[in-house]
């Protein structure tokens, strides 16, 4: 399939969790997509983006090694994402990446996400706290920045900081997110 007809096939893809299933299992069954997918995605201004987003974080949720060769482009690109229905998508994927990352059994992604993938991601996720995003990124992010958090240390005081410093004026969804990362944060910090 061409950049082009894979273009028009995911301009097609609803919200729908099954049409967004069905468009990363044809993913999945033909990787040769994946950088397609990644292209497009980072067409940060054009609403086909937000479709191949939905779908990269139900490819990475299946199978996030897939985005080890890409971990350059994807963290390079993190902050150009500015569509609201693309940032939900990247923010997940980089919690999927700190989920594996720190997971206690060996992995691949362990030797492969080198330092500067993880400032892009932090920095990012520090972004979509403190920006003007919706709670879901918010929430992801605080579940990345907590967890890179285990191996910078710098990074779970300034988290708790701002977790009670916005949170007062925050939703309730983000109050229940931040008030279970901050007794994660504070059983670590001791």
């Amino acid at each position: 399939m061409t950049l082009e007809e894979f273009y028009e096939e995911l301009s097609h893809v609803s919200a729908t969790r099954k049409n967004r299933l069905q468009c990363a299992e044809m993913v999945l069954k033909d990787m040769s997509l994946f950088p397609k997918l990644i292209d497009i995605m980072f067409r940060v201004d054009d609403p086909t983006s937000s479709r191949a987003a939905w779908v990269f974080e139900f490819v990475c949720e299946e199978y996030i090694y897939a985005i080890i060769p890409y971990l350059d482009i994807f963290t390079s690109n993190l902050k150009s994402v500015h569509l609201d229905s693309s940032v939900r998508p990247m923010s997940k994927v980089c919690t999927f990446i700190a989920n594996t990352y720190f997971s206690e059994q060996p992995n691949t992604l362990k030797k492969m996400l080198k330092p500067h993938h993880k400032e892009r991601i932090i920095e990012a996720s520090f972004d979509w706290l403190i920006k003007d995003e919706k709670v879901a990124p918010k929430a992801y992010a605080m579940e990345t920045l907590y967890l890179f958090g285990k191996e910078y240390s710098w990074i779970n005081p300034e988290l708790a900081q701002i977790l009670e410093q916005d949170y007062a004026t925050q939703s309730a969804a983000y109050k229940a997110r931040a008030k279970h990362i901050l007794k994660k944060i504070k059983k670590q910090l001791g």
